[in-house]
């Protein structure tokens, strides 16, 4: 009943042969009609009174709008131009925080500078004469403590905002991931699940891609749980959720990207950073520094933690055929113990004023650890046949290298051109032995399996940006990516203690398989004087393979295709914003997906990968809305999805292992979704913020399985998927700060039935000590319970299983952090471009747009940390003003 998916056919699509599908026409027609309903309701909800016609010049008014707190460029902050008086005109910031305001008369201009969260600030008497260019001083944001009249910004930034194509978390606020890892950040940021396990999904998709600085790893190609591990969630800044991509990434990803962006330094000065953690259920520890003097930056750091858990799990397994019915009953103790680490060291060098050259090397190391006692009662025709005793010790062990080299030339604001390099490598080891025991636990026999890999990537990228006039910038770029995989696995055995031969019984053998991509595309955004946003792009890309498993050629032909995307946004004065997106991504299988190695470590539930996968192609539609209602920031969207040849874990029995079933991948046929995401962030009062969100989601599936009689016939499966999350902070006098935490992840429809949910919660109580460089916490995490328990239910004609898990994760932590060093936020660099690669299964930029966060429908900005309110400007001298009371 067993086989693998061979290579029927492959994929050369048409650029937009989607579009040809009855569903995808009415999910287009539909949203198009919905987004066309919400212009005319958002244009009608935005007029304000008094406002005129002006008459057009050709003056102009470009500036760079910089965070004073990291000195990066802020991304859609308010510009609004006012003379005597009058609002005249307004545009956002583009990605890099630079604006222009075109076609402006001889004058006196007032101008304000708003974002979300930060003081306002206010630069009048810019002065145009002769209808020339006033390029203004840089303008440096702070976080406010502002009250308005129905709003209150909270001197901080909100934990979500919101971009034309994509969601941020601002997870560095979040006091209750300290001590934790990646996937504990993960689980609080909208649109997105992490299982149990680590796994990912964006929407109920598991096939996304994760970026680390918009670097690709070979670690996160190998096993994306893994690789959230070995990242603290001390390190992390925000999270970008990255629903709608551009050409300008890698066509791979089909449920989109998230790019998880760490903590960084680019002021004058230097600071070194220590933190740690101890727990009952994992410990931490992590040393951070940065120095930059002049035209040199440096970082170094390093990061490690260990954690400790329990689980139990049964699992009753039934296989049917038409000779017999087999039932397995099994019981397993487990112990998890595991130790992480990343370490960095990094540059970067300003060459001079226009060129930037910035490089790192980065290391990852884990070490991962199951003791598991498992006993297996099998029954045939419900009459019992025998039982096992096993002792199962499996480790994983992995070491993960990176190292780039990035170059960027800044020809004037905007203009710009960029190389990247990178390379990394991971070598990893999966080993297990699984010693048979008798009823008084004994050693009988034993068996190992050896399963080595080596995962290596190489990749170059370059990329250049042209603005046209003050609303118009075209991108093109090329890319190449050169990957190799290789896998060894044996087994060995035993019949006395430690004595190990080779098992010529079992499957053993290798798999070398180099993957090759070259890439280019182009980008055009346009915006409108009325705020309506087009970016259009479109990527060819073109994939050549080569795979040799035990010294046999596998045919995988080469294939191109070529990927287009399209997003529309509109901006009301309402600070409402509506956004339509569609593109076309695709899905290439990973390394876990691939290995052809046969792991028995459950005797009734083999796992192999399937070397013969085929990539997936999935169309992707969104529509949102958001809008401030007072204090509430209101999200709203819809989507919709259709995959052809998807990738899914199925199952079959095996013959000749009664009441056994093999787990692999196939691609399946097709899954349509089609569902809904709510959040919002609540401003209840200067002290206490709460922002949540549930997510809706109706999947279908269609794919081929193995009947009772070994032949092979269609299967479907549909159903809901759900989830949600909610969080609090309450500041408390004094610096203390609350917090609370709760998550919900629903069940998962699968095509041969569904994998349970689980729900999680924490809260914890933060100190900041009284000279603001660090701070004390203590947490709690699942406090009331044992810990998550999940059921999961799996059924073909051919089989069916049902299994319960309990993951023993009750934990009382308590944190430490504190900084010391010297920074000035008067002076920051341009950061340098890097090589992202979002092209491989796991499991924007824009302009445009307005970007929202906190509940507040605007926000005050300050500059440098200075309460100033006025500033001068002249066309004059040296077109640039001077801010009044500025050193």
């Amino acid at each position: 009943m067993v086989h693998l998916c061979g290579i029927d056919h492959f994929l050369e699509p048409p650029a937009f042969q989607a579009f040809k599908s009855f569903e995808m026409k009415k999910l287009i027609l539909s949203s198009a009609l919905l987004f066309s309903t919400l212009l005319i309701y958002g244009q009608f909800s935005s007029q304000l009174p008094g406002a005129s016609q002006r008459v057009k010049g050709i003056g102009k008014i470009t500036g760079t709008v910089f965070d004073n707190e990291g000195g990066s460029g802020v991304e859609f902050a308010t510009i609004s131009l006012f003379r005597e008086g009058e609002l005249i005109d307004g545009t956002i910031t583009d990605d890099r925080g630079k604006f222009a305001l075109n076609e402006l008369i001889d004058g006196n201009y007032t101008l304000e500078v708003s974002y979300l969260g930060y003081d306002k600030i206010v630069l009048k008497d810019i002065v145009i004469e002769k209808e020339r260019t006033v390029s203004l001083d840089d303008i440096y944001l702070s976080a406010s403590a502002t009250v308005l009249d129905e709003v209150t910004v909270t001197g901080q930034r909100a934990f979500i905002e919101e971009k034309v194509d994509r969601m941020v978390y601002n997870a560095e606020k979040d006091n209750l991931a300290k001590g934790g890892d990646a996937a504990d950040v993960l689980r609080k940021v909208p649109l997105l699940s992490v299982d149990l396990e680590g796994n990912v999904s964006l929407r109920g998709n598991s096939n996304v891609q994760v970026l680390i600085n918009n670097k690709p790893s070979t670690i996160v190609a190998a096993n994306i749980s893994d690789a959230l591990k070995m990242l603290p969630a001390d390190m992390i800044k925000t999270v970008e959720v990255i629903t709608s991509p551009s050409a300008k990434y890698d066509a791979e990803g089909s449920g989109g990207i998230i790019n998880i962006i760490t903590k960084k330094n680019n002021l004058e000065g230097y600071y070194l950073n220590v933190n740690t953690g101890i727990g009952l259920r994992g410990s931490n520890l992590g040393l951070n520094g940065s120095m930059r003097s002049g035209k040199f930056g440096m970082t170094l750091g390093g990061f490690g933690r260990a954690f400790y858990n329990k689980a139990e799990l049964d699992m009753e397994q039934r296989t049917r055929s038409e000779g017999a019915s087999h039932l397995t009953r099994q019981f397993s103790d487990a112990s998890d113990n595991g130790l992480f680490g990343r370490y960095n060291l990094g540059f970067d060098y300003d060459i001079d004023k226009t060129q930037f050259l910035s490089g790192g090397i980065r290391y990852g190391i884990r070490n991962f650890r199951r003791d598991e006692q498992q006993t297996t009662e099998l029954y045939a025709d419900d009459q019992f046949l025998n039982s096992s005793l096993r002792d199962i010790n499996s480790k994983r062990f992995s070491g993960t290298a990176d190292v780039n080299l990035d170059y960027l030339k800044n020809f004037s604001p905007g203009h710009e051109f960029s190389i990247s390099t990178l390379y990394s490598r991971t070598d990893e080891n999966s080993n297990f032995v699984s010693d048979n025991l008798d009823t008084n636990q004994s050693f009988i026999s034993s068996i190992k399996n050896l399963d080595d890999n080596l995962n290596q990537e190489l990749t170059f990228q370059s990329d250049y940006i042209r603005p046209i006039g003050g609303n118009q910038i075209v991108e093109v770029g090329g890319k190449g990516i050169f990957r190799k995989v290789n896998s060894d696995y044996s087994y060995e055995f035993a019949t006395s203690e430690g004595v190990f031969t080779p098992d010529l019984t079992r499957p053993a053998g290798a798999l070398d398989y180099d993957q090759n991509v070259t890439a280019a595309y182009t980008t055009y955004t346009y915006q409108t004087a009325s705020k309506y946003t087009f970016k259009a792009g479109v990527r060819w890309e073109k994939t050549s393979i080569d795979a040799i498993q035990d010294g046999e050629a596998i045919d995988i032909p080469d294939y191109s295709n070529i990927v287009p995307s399209l997003n529309l946004s509109k901006n009301f004065k309402n600070f409402t914003t509506i956004k339509l997106g569609y593109n076309r991504r695709i899905q290439r299988p990973w390394l876990r997906q691939l290995n052809p190695n046969v792991n028995v470590q459950n005797s009734q539930d083999i796992q192999v990968g399937n070397p013969n996968l085929r990539p997936e192609l999935a169309d992707n539609i969104e529509l949102g809305i958001s809008k401030p209602i007072r204090n509430v920031y209101l999200n709203v969207s819809v989507f919709g999805r259709i995959t052809d040849n998807a990738i899914n874990q199925v199952r079959y029995p095996i013959d000749s292992i009664p009441g056994a079933i093999l787990t692999t991948f196939e691609n399946i046929g097709k899954e349509k979704s089609l569902g809904t995401n709510i959040f919002a962030n609540i401003t209840i009062s200067d002290k206490w913020t709460l922002n949540g969100g549930f997510d809706l989601r109706y999947a279908q599936l269609e794919g081929q399985v193995t009947g009772i009689d070994g032949a092979t016939q269609t299967a479907t499966n549909s159903g809901w998927n759900y989830g949600g999350r909610m969080m609090s902070q309450y500041k408390l006098n004094g610096g203390w700060t609350v917090q609370a935490f709760g998550f919900m992840h629903g069940r998962r429809v699968e095509l041969q039935g569904n994998r349970g949910g689980f729900g999680i919660y924490s809260i914890g109580l933060n100190k900041d000590l009284k000279n603001g460089l660090g701070s004390i916490g203590l947490g709690a995490e699942n406090f009331l319970n044992r810990g998550w328990k999940v059921t999961s239910e799996l059924i073909s004609p051919a089989f069916s299983q049902s299994s319960n898990m309990l993951l023993i994760n009750r934990n009382v932590k308590v944190n430490f952090n504190y900084r010391f060093g010297k920074l000035d936020a008067q002076s920051s660099r341009k950061k340098t471009r890097s090589v992202r690669n979002d092209d491989l299964m796991e499991g924007g930029d824009s302009t445009g747009g307005m970007q929202q966060g906190g509940g507040a429908p605007q926000g005050n900005t300050g500059r440098r940390g200075r309460p100033q309110t006025n500033r001068k400007a002249s066309s004059k001298k040296s077109k640039k003003g001077k801010k009044e009371g500025q050193s």
